[in-house]
Order: structure tokens, then C-alpha cells, then sequence
């Protein structure tokens, strides 16, 4: 199967040769205009998760749908591939169903927008976006059910339709998908910003047509590619060896009593292809921890981190991808056989950044290997009606992602409280408590929970949401079992935790991954993110940088121990006393310092308390081996 564009006009795009002005002139438009899709979307976009967290992601792409600028990699490739229909001029795609686009995008919520662009009868390009939807109907609110074993239990499954036809809008098919989601009025106007954000960026392609020409546009798209395969090229021949490497971790629970599942990968170089096999990763989960992992979307994972690593200032697109041989089982966690629940893929996802920076960073581990942080993307559902005076008791629904620690890395330490995706912030707290029954009484960083090192990993967060009114809470976190890995003598990071205070004083300590949690009005919540772990001898760190972290609250007196630093009562540094200690410490350590500190193997793990000397009581349930 593959999708057919209509063109009426025959003349088919030729390749010319562009001058490099010209070349930048495009580029830099082309980049503007992916920016300002976010902007269209942020402006117009009705949901917190979307307007203010900016969870929604841009690009524009060439004719044969290779991503050209963006953010998320092209999904228009497999998409094209599993779309058997006529597209013309006018239309515009949407679904959200990973089995019915080659896994385009990874779960339910995500809705997919996708314009052809055509200029007098002939195809030039495409623009598309994506956003995560607060409610795509299912079995909880937030459309994320844990113990989901099957896709339709997920909500509205949306295979790929024209939302529009011939520029005609079909609204008694989009009448039907927001009767089947909670939050209509927030879906309509979101999928409405994705729509005006690929309608302005067809039209800045339609502009740089007119005034440079079809084939200029054409063939510097093209260049830009070709610039890109250039440069992976020598990246992939400098940093991918020959002989394989292997690394694996782990992630947690699937909220169903079983885990942890281990997440396996090998990478070699053949000539001048780097190949990624994840044979031996564990077989799918009973529960919606499957993450669909298209094969093209990993290779942006690795064209991204890998770029960002290198240089930055290197136009990220998919031109490389030719140079990359991804194999994924079936069957397996990251291939699940269909219909598999995939809803709560993020943790998967999270852990997929941890395993590919390690196989990266451990041939040059002083110059590129990242400690582990970028494990998870925290969220929070609180559902209910409004029954505080002048609500009426209106229906409200909140969706957040939390932020956990960056870990250490080689250029130095890792940042506090930081998104998983680089353009992704926090929802403002004045907004938060302006649309929904409850406070935040406090949003700070966990002291000493990033791991020790030359440099430190970055703090978790700790929030505490006091809810206003009754209603029901679900959580899903992971990292709370398996520790963020430190490497090159960093320490650990710390694993989160999630407690419940009640008003009458009572406690409760949840699981990481929890949902239908009645809450009543005065409960706290306090939410606790993990922390990155730390990368290099702490003992080698500057003394005056762990006092000047002290003075700053991101490590306590106490934990200043850790990095062999001793600090008197008045916050001044005891320097004899922490020569001595460090002399002691380095000691005990003794010489041999491992590349990777997991916190001991998994089986360990498993058996230890999770109690730790800055953490409350532990969180114990009951392990199984994964199974299919």
C-alpha cells in the first residue's frame, strides 16, 4: 500500500544547481517558518498541555516526505506507506492510530495533522504537526489507563481520514471523534491551532516558490538533506565503532504488579551504516508500557541526541537516515503485536534516551557520555467536578507533565528540574490554580537528589498539589525502582517518590504508576521527581562549588559528604577536615571505578529497601518476571 498524490500538473520538479545564498536564504526561512507554527499553535491552542507546556511538534518536509526542518523526526515517510487513499490538493490528513500509520505516532492521544502542499497543480512539499490531546475518551480521563490491556480500551482510535476534503471540511466526521472525548471544546480549538499552524507553513513554502521558483525550493531542500547525509556520515564514521557494543537498562513496573523489563540494545558500524539491534529486549507488557517504536523515529532519536552532541549549529532533518539500520522484534516491548494497549508509552520512551546515550558516549566516555536522567516524562491526572462556591459544579481535567533531574554530563553539571524535551516548560503555576481546584504549596528542588560527581546530576522536583475540592488523581512515573546511573565514579540519582497526605493527618505512599485515587478536599500530594545522576569522581569536585551549592539549597551540609567536603557550622569550608576525608573516602573506594554505577545489578536492586538516608519510608510491591 502507499498513498497517491493527485497532481494535474505533469511537469515533474527537475534538480538545479542553487547558490549557496540562496541555499541559506531558504534554510533560514524554512526554519522561521517551523518556529512559527509553534507560535500559530501556542496562541490558538486552547489546553495547558499544548498552549502552555508546548507539547506539539512541528515540521516541514520535501514532497517524498522526508523531514526538512522540525523538531519530532518525519512521520510522513510510514505514513505513506500504510495510506492507501488518493490525496489532492486541499486535503488534509489526521489519525492518531499507531497500527494504522506504521507507528507514526506512538499512542492514542496524539493527534497527527498532515497538509500536501501544491502549487499550481504540483506537489511540493508538506507541513505537519502534532499535539498531545488532554482527553481522547477511554477508560479514565486523560485517555492514559494503566491497566488498559488492549488499544481499545485507549479511546477513539481515528485511522487516517480527510478532516478536510478538497479544502472542504468534514464536520460531521469531526463531530463524531469529539463526541467521544471528554474535553470537546479543548480538542476542537487544539486540532484547530495544529490545522492553522500546517496551513501557515504551506503557505511560507508557497511563498518561497513564487519567489525563488519550484525547482530552487525543490532542489535546496534537496541540498539540505544532502548536507546533513554529509555530516552523519563523518559523525557515524568517527563515533560508531566496529565492534558492538551493548547496554541495557531497565524500565520499573507496568503498573500491573509486573517488571521490571529490560530494554537491550546492540550497536555496530558495517562500512559506513550504524546498525541499532534491540534483540533481547523483554517480550510486550500485559498493560499499556508498550512503546511502538517506529524504526524511522528512533533514527531521529539518534540523528538528535547525536547532532546536539557534536554541534548544534548542524541542521537537523532526515537525510540521513539511509545511513542507520534499526531492527526491533516483534513481539517485544518496543514492537508490540497489535492490539496492544500503547497509551503509556512515555515511560519506555524516556528510558530509550538513556540506553542510546550510553551506547554513544562509552567509546569517548570523557568527551560524550552523558550520566542517566532523561528516564522518564512524569504526569498527573486530577478529574472531578468544580463544587467550590460559583462553580457550579462544572467538569474540570488536568493533565501535567512533571520534570525530573538532567543528569551530569562532560561540559559539567546537570540542569534542576528540567523537561525530558528541550522545548517543553512547566505550566505556570498562577495558571494552574486559576483553572482548576487546587494549590500548589510548594514547588521546589529535592536537595541532594541529584547523584554526586565532578559534575553534579541535576536536583528532582518536589510539588505538593493541596486539592480543593473531591475528586480522583492518577499518576504515572517511573525511575522509582531502578536508580538514574551514574558513570566514571558519579553517584546515582535519587528515585522518586509519590506520598498522600489526608486531612485527617493519615498518610499514604503510592506507587509510581496509580490511578482512580480518590482524593477529598485538603488532601497533599507530594509529588517527587527523580534526580540525574552525577558524572565523574566527586571526589576531584571543587570544594568551593559544593559549599557554593549548599549556600544555594541544592545540597545539604550532610550531603556534601558525598564529594568528600566537609562544611563547618558557619557554611565555611573545613579544609583539614575534608582533606582528611577525601583521603578516606578515595580509600575505601579504592582504584577501580567502574564506567557505569547502576546501584548495584537488577536481582540487588529488586531484593534492597528502597529506603535511603534522605527519603521517607519505602514503597515494596510485589515483582514478577515480565512475560508476553
Amino acid at each position: 500500500m502507499t498513498a497517491r498524490l493527485l497532481e494535474s500538473n505533469t511537469n515533474p520538479l527537475k534538480q538545479i544547481p542553487v547558490d549557496g545564498v540562496t541555499v541559506d536564504i531558504i534554510e533560514n526561512a524554512l526554519r522561521n517558518a517551523r518556529e512559527e507554527m509553534d507560535a500559530v499553535v501556542f496562541r490558538t491552542a486552547m489546553s495547558p498541555g499544548i498552549r502552555e507546556q508546548g507539547d506539539c511538534f512541528p515540521m516541514i518536509a520535501s514532497k517524498e516526505g522526508k523531514m526538512i526542518v522540525g523538531q519530532f523526526g518525519s512521520f510522513i515517510g510510514p505514513f505513506l506507506e500504510a495510506y492507501d487513499e488518493e490525496i489532492e490538493e486541499g486535503d488534509i490528513i489526521l489519525t492518531n492510530d499507531p497500527y494504522m500509520c506504521n507507528a507514526a505516532v506512538s499512542h492514542l492521544p496524539d493527534w497527527v495533522v498532515l497538509v500536501p502542499v501544491f502549487k499550481d497543480g504540483r506537489h511540493l512539499a508538506w507541513s505537519a504537526m502534532f499535539g498531545h490531546m488532554s482527553d481522547n475518551g477511554g477508560m479514565v480521563p486523560g485517555s492514559i489507563p494503566i491497566e488498559a490491556t488492549t488499544i481499545f480500551q485507549e479511546g477513539v482510535r481515528i485511522p487516517p481520514i480527510k478532516l478536510y476534503k478538497k479544502g472542504v471540511l468534514q464536520s460531521d466526521l469531526l463531530e463524531l471523534i469529539l463526541h467521544n472525548v471528554r474535553t470537546p471544546q479543548w480538542n476542537r480549538f487544539d486540532l484547530n491551532a495544529l490545522v492553522a499552524a500546517c496551513n501557515t507553513a504551506a503557505k511560507r513554502c508557497l511563498e518561497l516558490a513564487e519567489r525563488f521558483g519550484d525547482d530552487v525550493l525543490h532542489s535546496t531542500m534537496d541540498i539540505m538533506l544532502q548536507r546533513n547525509y554529509d555530516a552523519m556520515k563523518h559523525i557515524i564514521g568517527m563515533f560508531i565503532p566496529e565492534e558492538p557494543r551493548v547496554f541495557e537498562d531497565y524500565l520499573c513496573d507496568d503498573g500491573m504488579g509486573m517488571g521490571p523489563y529490560k530494554i537491550k540494545c546492540t550497536m555496530w558500524r558495517e562500512g559506513e551504516k550504524a546498525i541499532f539491534d534491540f534483540a533481547g529486549t523483554d517480550p510486550q507488557a500485559q498493560s499499556s508500557v508498550n512503546f511502538f517504536l517506529n524504526e524511522d523515529m528512533f533514527k531521529m532519536f539518534f540523528g538528535s541526541f547525536t547532532i546536539n552532541v557534536v554541534d548544534p549549529q548542524i541542521v537537523f532533518n532526515d537525510g540521513f537516515y539511509d545511513l542507520v539500520d534499526v531492527r526491533i522484534p516483534q513481539g517485544t516491548l518496543l514492537k508490540p503485536n497489535y492490539p496492544a494497549a500503547l497509551s503509556g508509552r512515555t515511560h519506555a520512551l524516556g528510558r530509550i534516551f538513556d540506553v542510546l546515550g550510553a551506547l554513544l558516549g562509552m567509546g569517548a566516555p570523557e568527551m560524550m557520555l552523558n550520566a542517566a536522567g532523561f528516564s522518564d516524562s512524569p504526569h498527573l491526572f486530577f478529574s472531578g467536578y468544580d463544587t467550590r462556591p460559583g462553580k457550579g459544579s462544572e467538569w474540570f481535567q488536568l493533565f501535567q507533565i512533571g520534570f525530573g533531574g538532567i543528569p551530569g554530563r562532560p561540559i559539567g553539571d546537570g540542569p534542576d528540574g528540567h523537561s525530558l524535551w528541550p522545548g517543553f516548560t512547566n505550566v505556570p503555576n498562577e495558571f494552574i490554580e486559576s483553572y482548576y481546584p487546587l494549590r500548589i504549596e510548594r514547588y521546589e528542588m529535592i536537595p541532594d537528589s541529584g547523584g554526586a560527581g565532578l559534575h553534579r546530576g541535576g536536583n528532582g522536583l518536589s510539588v505538593a498539589y493541596r486539592f480543593l475540592c473531591d475528586g480522583e488523581i492518577g499518576i504515572h512515573d517511573d525511575r522509582w525502582l531502578t536508580y538514574p546511573w551514574g558513570v566514571l565514579g558519579g553517584e546515582t540519582g535519587l528515585r522518586s517518590t509519590k506520598r498522600l497526605v489526608r486531612v485527617d493527618g493519615s498518610e499514604e505512599w503510592l506507587p509510581a504508576k496509580v490511578e482512580g485515587i480518590k482524593v477529598k478536599t485538603g488532601d497533599l500530594l507530594y509529588f517527587n521527581t527523580w534526580g540525574g545522576a552525577g558524572w565523574g569522581d566527586p571526589f576531584a569536585r571543587d570544594a568551593e562549588l559544593v559549599q557554593q551549592d549548599v549556600i544555594r539549597g541544592l545540597v545539604t551540609a550532610d550531603g556534601a559528604q558525598r564529594y568528600g567536603v566537609v562544611i563547618s557550622a558557619d557554611g565555611s569550608i573545613d579544609t583539614a577536615g575534608t582533606k582528611k576525608l577525601r583521603a578516606k573516602l578515595v580509600k575505601q573506594r579504592g582504584d577501580d571505578i567502574p564506567l557505569f554505577n547502576f546501584g548495584g545489578t537488577i536481582e540487588e536492586i529488586k531484593a534492597r529497601s528502597l529506603e535511603e538516608t534522605h527519603l521517607e519510608p519505602p514503597i515494596t510491591p510485589t515483582f514478577q518476571a515480565a512475560k508476553p
